[in-house]
């Protein structure tokens, strides 16, 4: 019940952030230099420029381009709030920023949509195995056994790297 009161909040916020629109001084500097036709692809943009950032070690500078991100894919979402890949990025993008329960909520709502969505249910496995639900993570992973995908490697990889470094 939790859950969908704060899926509701959620919804709420965003709807009122979104009318509001951006400051009349401001510039949309979430898509400066980033060339997509949506809402969606500059979202989806943004997630690639954070995740290359978070490889360089630039943990402050991929924050701020997820949180960028979050705006434009809330935009999205707002759009078709019925595309598991836009719910897919926003849970993303939220459980890499460290706001686990926002990021539950929107891989469960795409769920909702796709049960068999491969990223989603990767993602939402890695979102339970940091934690601590591996009993969780395991049916996410019973999800993705038949895909014959990267992603069942992908959160078998860190399944099995969490009880390693347990003993």
């Amino acid at each position: 019940m939790k859950k969908l009161i704060l899926a509701i909040f959620i919804c709420f916020y965003s709807s009122i952030v979104l009318s509001a629109g951006p400051a009349p001084d401001s510039k949309d500097t979430a898509s400066k230099g980033v060339k997509a036709s949506t809402k969606f692809d500059v979202g989806k943009k943004l997630v690639s420029k954070a995740k290359k950032l978070e490889k360089k070690n630039k943990q402050n500078k991929a924050k701020k381009m997820y949180e960028k991100a979050i705006v434009k894919l809330l935009e999205a979402n707002s759009q078709n709030p019925s595309n598991p890949d836009t719910l897919n990025l926003l849970g993303f993008s939220h459980r890499k920023i460290g706001d686990y329960d926002n990021a539950e909520i929107y891989y469960s709502m795409g769920l909702e949509i796709d049960p068999k969505h491969v990223g989603i249910n990767e993602y939402m496995g890695e979102l339970f195995v940091a934690t601590n639900r591996m009993d969780e993570a395991k049916k996410r992973l019973a999800a993705l056994e038949d895909c014959n995908c990267k992603e069942y490697n992908e959160l078998k990889k860190v399944i099995d790297g969490t009880k390693q470094s347990k003993y």
